[in-house]
């Protein structure tokens, strides 16, 4: 895929986003264009081009600030989500809306056309099974965060009508029907893997994958299971060949290209005329990174603290500084100012003075689940950043006046957050990295260790406990990481009982998933968003940031207001709570 998102550039077929009721007129008519196989083969390359959108995919990433793992209170759409003070005219939530059906208007584009393209019917149908895939992915990501949605399909030709395209939402069931018979249209056609040069596009496996999924959300456990099965077991022996990959924090840099590990990402190059990248550096790193940074995604300290210490036991910084967690909360929040904070020299160039427990500090980040420091920049550490294009090594240093052209590391608003370091670029990548919105890193949809712990999911629910628990292992015991086995004699490291195993599960999606925006979902259908969503965030110092709010009506977004004015057939149909 790498190698034929270019071709997008020739084809000159789509650009921009899809509005439901205005027509895109100034580009190629189906006439003049669904021909030859090269024209198939562009407007296929369209459908995937949609996934580099920010308000769809290309910044799934940060629907981890809608959960309890990370946070965007930085000036662009998320804030306020978080505070629970968004409408139905909310930028994102429109936003998000349209570009999802921009993507299901391409897929049904070259459903309908492929047929009049001189290639064989074996590559149509392949082509077919692509475009239903992507259909299915994008309706899915409606379903999940609208509930039931108007349902357009290949029949719906968007030049003839698309002033007419007033469909009144159909339920959810239907929706996910919908979905699940794109999915099984997709499996049968698409083929096991593609040749190098084609690595990237939808494949079996990505299908059957994601049919489990929607099988999962839908609490289909058995379903689901046999999809997730096919995948980990192989038992037709199709030669999926997907596995955990040995390095963890490999996952998230260009060594993953190809990585037997990913099932389905988003692929991404950059270049001169090649801007075909994400914006990790932009939205998930600091001052201190590749060009700077908005800091639009970080991540808490309620993930921090979830990593366990290295023998599997529970964290708690009681064990480290005793009293720490007691007294009021402005006490405790003084203890934590007191504990981490440093001070500059007057110049602002050196550290006049270290916390006096620093080397204390570092142990506890230290001693615990490797993932914690492959996954987030920890106070007082290093990281190889860069002053504005120039590599340099930074320090973490939480004290006033921290600047990164003096080598510390900062946030846009001189807040005391940790950072990611998954996903964020060192130095300028050995030259790779030429622009911070164009990160060459690829973003994983499906990966392999999600399907392992979905499987172990649907284990759990069907009284496998056993079963569950050896996957979940499999996740723990990856090389880079090597966690103790659950159940492998230490108390703590006991789950045996189906709440046992599933708080496990809860547990291992947030550390192993962190930044890939599925912890949001997780917590609405496991019905836990209102327990974990609502609480005042302060910074590693203690300082107040703001207050997390989630309420019933925040299970599912509202169909954006434009909808309703455009679209008399939803009257009445919006969202319970909107």
């Amino acid at each position: 895929m790498k190698k034929i998102i270019l071709s997008l550039l020739a084809a000159g077929l789509m650009s921009g986003c899809y509005d439901l009721d205005q027509y895109p007129h100034d580009q190629l008519s189906d006439g003049s264009f669904w021909k030859t196989e090269a024209h198939a083969y562009q407007g296929m390359v369209a459908i995937y081009n949609c996934l580099l959108n920010e308000n769809g995919f290309g910044a799934y990433y940060n629907n981890d600030a809608l959960g309890e793992i990370a946070m965007d209170y930085n000036n662009w759409q998320m804030p306020g989500i978080i505070k629970g003070t968004y409408t139905d005219r909310g930028g994102l939530v429109e936003s998000r809306w349209q570009t999802l059906y921009n993507g299901i208007f391409r897929a049904n584009l070259l459903l309908q056309n492929v047929d009049n393209v001189d290639m064989s019917d074996d590559l149509k149908a392949v082509y077919k099974g692509e475009a239903r895939f992507m259909r299915a992915l994008h309706y899915f990501y409606l379903l999940d965060f609208y509930g039931g949605v108007p349902l357009y399909d290949e029949t719906t030709i968007v030049s003839n009508e698309f002033m007419e395209m007033k469909k009144p939402r159909s339920s959810m069931e239907e929706t996910r029907k919908f979905i699940l018979d794109d999915l099984d249209a997709a499996v049968g056609v698409l083929p096991v893997k593609w040749e190098s040069s084609d690595y990237g596009r939808a494949t079996r496996g990505a299908a059957v994958a994601l049919r489990g999924k929607v099988k999962l959300y839908a609490k289909d456990y058995e379903g689901a299971k046999s999809d997730f099965e096919e995948i980990v077991k192989d038992p037709e022996g199709r030669g999926y060949g997907y596995k955990l990959n040995d390095s963890y924090p490999d996952l998230f840099t260009t060594a993953a290209d190809q990585c037997a590990e990913m099932i389905f990402s988003i692929q991404c190059i950059n270049g001169t005329n090649t801007e075909y990248g994400l914006a990790y550096p932009l939205r998930l790193g600091t001052r201190a990174t590749y060009g700077g940074c908005w800091n639009n995604c970080m991540p808490t300290d309620i993930l921090a603290d979830m990593y366990e210490n290295r023998d599997g036991s529970k964290f708690s910084w009681e064990e480290y500084f005793p009293g720490i967690t007691s007294g009021t909360i402005d006490e405790q929040r003084k203890k934590q100012d007191a504990l981490f904070k440093a001070e500059l020299s007057t110049d602002f160039k050196t550290v006049a003075q270290y916390p006096i427990e620093k080397d204390k500090i570092r142990l506890a980040y230290e001693n615990r689940d490797p993932r914690l420091e492959q996954t987030l920049i920890t106070p007082y550490s290093n990281y190889l950043g860069c002053v504005t294009l120039v590599p340099r090594m930074m320090e973490y240093v939480l004290a006033s006046g921290v600047n990164e052209a003096n080598g510390f590391i900062r946030d846009n608003l001189g807040h005391y957050n940790y950072y990611w370091r998954k996903f964020v670029p060192e130095g300028d990548m050995d030259g790779v990295l030429t622009d911070r919105s164009y990160s060459p890193v690829d973003f994983p949809l499906i990966r392999y260790a999600d399907v392992l712990l979905m499987l172990a999911e649907c284990y759990n629910e069907l009284d496998r406990q056993d079963d569950a628990v050896a996957l979940i292992n499999q996740v723990r015991q990856r090389p880079s990481t090597n966690m103790p086995a659950l159940n492998s004699g230490e108390p703590w490291l006991e789950a045996r009982s189906k709440e046992e195993v599933f708080q496990r599960i809860v547990q291992e999606r947030a550390v192993e998933l962190a930044c890939e925006g599925h912890r949001f979902s997780d917590l609405r259908r496991w019905g836990m968003a209102k327990e974990k969503l609502n609480y005042e965030y302060d910074d590693i110092r203690g300082n107040v940031r703001f207050t997390r709010i989630f309420t019933d009506r925040d299970y599912l977004w509202p169909i954006p207001a434009v909808e309703f004015e455009r679209n008399e057939n939803l009257k009445g149909q919006q969202n319970p709570g909107w």
